[in-house]
């Protein structure tokens, strides 16, 4: 397949557009910066400028392609939230994917698929209830950012493309993510339970998000709105010992949530909120987890 990846260069693309070299298909990426891009990922790309989110995308970029991935947006928990960075993460995530999908609508012939990204953060804070793709949304900050961000990605419309939506968890992987903010603590032996521990977070391993996202461009029963987890959701205090395990280090030192509110404000909400989210479609569809369970994913990941 030819395939067009925005959001390429962020910390789940680079892996993505890895797998796809891997498996032999042939990758476009759409990024505001050539060079920088094709340093990190490499010559077998083909690159296309595209620097602002408020025009759209050269045509150039769909020709022969058979599918879009859509990777764009933010990063959620990089820095503390203002106004100004909530209007960032807002605008990164569905100005972009409107001019995308805009320009799909705009091309007489189409891609057969179009895969964009979401978060499970659409549900809000939910507690130890069960979460499936069928259950209801919430109606904090960054629901109403993936609700948004769904709608903008399912105005293609042309009916012959097929448009998937991963809303992705907590992503699991070397030098990145979650763990690229935890690892220094817990390797002090400073680590521990964020707030009461009781809270869900449902992860991934970064090769079987990348993996989802594959299969959901190659396999033709899958449409629609599919949860990116991990079968075995975990509390923060299960994950908290087991990486404290894996480590050889103690992970009983708690962070308590009102010095979290303290120093990181309203962003403290994504860390100390969770859901029990389930994979319910993938497991349907038989997917194959190379990391189902959270002591296979941090043993690979957490050094």
């Amino acid at each position: 397949m030819k395939v067009l990846v925005t959001g390429a260069t962020g910390f789940v693309g680079k892996v993505l557009v890895r797998q796809l070299l891997d498996s032999g298909n042939e990758v476009v990426v759409l990024t505001r910066n050539i060079a920088k891009a094709a340093i990190s990922l490499g010559s077998q790309c083909k690159y296309i400028q595209w620097s602002n989110n408020n025009e759209l995308p050269p045509q150039e970029a769909f020709d022969g392609v058979d599918g879009v991935i859509n990777l764009m947006g933010e990063g959620i928990a990089d820095k503390k939230w203002d106004e100004e960075r909530k209007k960032r993460i807002y605008h990164s995530r569905i100005d972009g994917t409107a001019r995308l999908v805009e320009a799909i609508n705009a091309l007489k012939i189409k891609p057969k698929v179009f895969v964009s990204t979401s978060a499970i953060g659409v549900y809000g804070d939910r507690g130890n209830e069960e979460i499936t793709e069928t259950s209801s949304m919430g109606t904090d900050f960054l629901a109403n950012v993936c609700k948004d961000w769904e709608t903008e990605a399912k105005k293609i419309k042309n009916i012959g493309v097929r448009v998937v939506i991963i809303r992705v968890g907590v992503v699991l992987g070397r030098g990145g993510g979650a763990l690229k903010k935890m690892l220094p603590i817990f390797k002090l032996g400073a680590g521990g339970p964020i707030g009461t521990g009781k809270q869900y977070m449902s992860w991934i391993h970064i090769e079987d998000l990348g993996s989802m996202f594959i299969e959901a461009l190659k396999n033709v029963l899958i449409e629609g709105e599919y949860n990116g987890t991990a079968p075995y959701p975990a509390t923060n205090a299960e994950f908290s010992k087991a990486l404290g395990k894996v480590l050889k280090r103690p992970a009983f030192a708690p962070a308590p949530a009102f010095a979290l509110k303290a120093i990181f404000g309203e962003m403290s909400t994504v860390i100390l909120s969770g859901q029990k989210v389930l994979p319910r479609k993938f497991t349907e569809k038989k997917f194959h987890y190379r990391y189902p369970t959270l002591e296979m994913a941090l043993k690979e990941t957490a050094f």
